[in-house]
């Protein structure tokens, strides 16, 4: 079916707007990610449990409250929104980077979830193997235990992308809904259930919506597997 047909240039603008937004989102957000989880799985200093509550505090809080203190935080006048447009030209609020750093703050906990899960399965005994060659600590993560955690870091990365394509409260407080500049593909399916006859062009877009997400989590699933067993035949091989 021509997409012209299956959907107004209004969807179509906020389907693009969507995948631009997430695949920001995920890009900015996954060298983060893997730090955020190497200083939680592997630091040991006091307050790392609040550390890792805080990380994962955008997955317990109200989209909306994530969105509201977003817009008093990165505002156009609020200190950290005034400073960054002053200095680096970079406006969040009302507009897309802001949709982009609100569906990054949303889909991050699930990234450093996935990824931490994937360093905690690393065996350390080959992490030691190598140090004990005279390898240096950052050569050691960066040849073996980094290759190790590729099937989480891809798993990690294709669930916040899937979730900032989901990404309505936040987003919606925080940057509003603004055809072509912040409304994104749920936004735009909930200003269609508002309008007389806009029940087709919703649904639609809900088919857009879960197509897309299920073909993430499967290609998700996929890659990770060859990951895993590229990695079990390399393994294989140094045995």
């Amino acid at each position: 079916m021509d997409t012209a047909v299956f959907l107004t240039d209004e969807a179509r603008t906020a389907l693009a707007l969507s995948l631009k937004v997430s695949l920001w989102a995920t890009a900015i957000s996954l060298p983060l990610a893997v730090l955020a989880a190497l200083i939680t799985g592997r630091g040991r200093f006091p307050g790392r449990a609040l550390v890792d509550g805080l990380l994962h505090l955008p997955l317990i809080l109200p989209p909306v409250v994530t969105g509201f203190l977003l817009l008093i935080a990165f505002g156009r006048r609020a200190p950290v929104g005034a400073f960054l447009a002053e200095h680096f030209g970079l406006v969040f609020s009302f507009r897309w980077t802001g949709a982009a750093l609100a569906a990054g703050i949303m889909g991050f906990p699930l990234m450093v979830r996935a990824i931490r899960l994937s360093l905690e399965a690393v065996d350390g005994r080959l992490e030691e193997a190598a140090a004990t060659l005279g390898a240096r600590p950052l050569w050691v993560f960066a040849t073996v235990t980094l290759p190790l955690m590729v099937p989480g870091i891809i798993t990690g990365a294709i669930l916040s992308f899937a979730r900032a394509m989901g990404e309505f409260g936040a987003t919606i407080t925080f940057v509003g809904n603004i055809p072509g500049e912040t409304q994104t593909l749920p936004a735009a399916i909930y200003t269609f259930t508002q309008v007389p006859g806009g029940d087709g062009p919703a649904m639609r877009l809900v088919a857009v919506s879960v197509a897309v997400s299920m073909t993430a989590l499967i290609g998700s699933e996929l890659i990770a597997r060859r990951a895993r067993r590229r990695l079990g035949l390399s393994a294989g091989r140094a045995d």
